[in-house]
């Protein structure tokens, strides 16, 4: 039955069928050949209920903070600055690109806003300069990808929603990979650029950088308000969403002025369709989530894992192996949704602590963001960029092997992603 579920699911987005439908449509389908069709009276009450945590408002808000950013002239500033800090280095522009995206991930936490906003004042200036566009477009996708990671972040937010876990731990959690990921794409950007010889762009000056933080500090700001008052009790990491939602508003209207009060009401449909893309996806999935629970297929799971590894190290590879294949037919978040309810308890059996777990599924995600046919974050810098998937995708192996590692490193040696956490809010 497990089989011929996922099959069926997958049969349905190989027709080309939204991931959302195909969840919806896979349950349904199901409970009918079972002879149960008087389960389905209860289709809209599991898709409403799965979408009515507190913590999940923070997901809009998130939406709307980056997309405020976008419109208001603060990626811009951001990207001056990054650019005066790294931009001497070789392949200069692409270190811009990833610094920039790790600055501005702490401001918005989702992928596909830094990719469709900050992304496009990235490979306008890299293409300018005479960098590849495949190469441009390539690094974009991949630095994007460093938002949800990084705090805030609305994979965490919607983990924290689902397993109880402290969304704050996460989101401290997330600090050290997303500073290894970022590191590890500028070690990518630099052999790649050494070896076809790409330019860099002159040192700048010390007032240059003076000015260029300065111009940049209200924006700056925005990760440390938004930690600082999470962590200081201030407000919780949903209403910490509205707080950056807020202050991208005021930066864009009243500080900077690049934001007009007629651009809003686009803003805000952008933000609506982004959020119910998002929401109905999670609602779908929860439908489909109770179908695996109604099925008791999660413990059938358990017990074929727990059959087939006795080693905790194993059995975090294998569930690394099964989010990564998940990824390349999954929308992340569905991904995120569909499997927790089946891999919780079995990490809680084997020890393994939940908010390392968290950053485990947060950073398979990433990588299916990154991976064909599904990858949201390539498809968005694919459309922007006019760069074709097949050439896009095969530049993009560096950064792939560069964010795994950093996975590995999260799976072997816990203590990289659990030390902040553990200093600051207890174990």
């Amino acid at each position: 039955m497990t089989l011929v579920i996922f099959a069926m699911l997958v049969g349905f987005m190989f027709l080309g069928v939204p991931v959302a439908v195909s969840m919806g449509l896979t349950a349904v389908l199901t409970f009918v050949f079972l002879g149960q069709e008087f389960v389905l009276t209860m289709v809209a009450q599991r898709m409403y209920s799965s979408t009515t945590a507190f913590t999940l408002l923070a997901i809009p808000f998130f939406i709307l903070a980056g997309n405020l950013m976008n419109t208001g002239g603060i990626t811009r500033r951001v990207f001056r600055f990054a650019l005066a800090l790294v931009g001497h280095f070789r392949g200069g522009l692409g270190h811009v690109n990833v610094v920039a995206s790790m600055i501005f991930s702490g401001m918005s936490g989702a992928a596909v806003a830094d990719a469709a906003g900050l992304g496009l004042v990235e490979m306008e200036a890299m293409t300018k300069a005479g960098y590849s566009p495949r190469f441009s477009a390539a690094i974009t996708a991949a630095s994007s990808t460093i938002g949800p990671v990084v705090p805030p972040s609305i994979p965490f937010v919607i983990y924290g929603s689902i397993t109880g876990v402290s969304v704050g731990k996460l989101f401290l959690a997330g600090c050290t990979p997303g500073v290894l990921m970022g590191i590890a794409m500028m070690i990518g950007v630099y052999i790649v650029s050494r070896r076809r010889n790409y330019p860099k762009e002159s040192m700048a000056s010390f007032k240059e950088l003076v000015n260029s933080a300065e111009e940049a500090s209200l924006a700056l700001g925005t990760p440390v308000i938004i930690i600082g008052g999470i962590l200081g009790g201030i407000f919780t990491p949903t209403e910490a969403a509205v707080v950056a939602s807020v202050y991208a508003l005021f930066l864009g209207l009243v500080v900077y002025r690049e934001l007009t009060v007629r651009e809003l009401p686009r803003v805000l449909w952008d933000t609506l369709m982004h959020t119910l893309r998002v929401m109905f996806i999670i609602s779908a999935a929860g439908f489909f989530g109770w179908l695996l629970i109604h099925q008791r297929i999660p413990e059938q799971v358990i017990t074929g894992l727990t059959a087939l590894t006795g080693s905790k190290w194993g059995l975090l590879m294998v569930i690394i192996f099964i989010l990564l294949v998940l990824g390349c037919f999954l929308e992340g978040i569905a991904v995120l949704v569909i499997t927790i309810p089946v891999f919780m308890p079995l990490i809680a059996l084997y020890g393994i602590n939940d908010v390392q777990f968290g950053v485990i599924m947060t950073l398979c995600s990433m990588l299916g963001l990154l991976t064909p046919p599904v990858g949201m974050s390539l498809y968005a810098v694919s459309s922007i960029s006019g760069v074709p998937i097949g050439p896009l995708t095969r530049e993009m192996w560096p950064y792939l092997l560069g964010i795994f590692l950093v996975l590995l490193i999260m799976t072997f040696f816990p203590n990289f992603s659990l030390w902040l956490p553990n200093l600051l809010m207890g174990p």
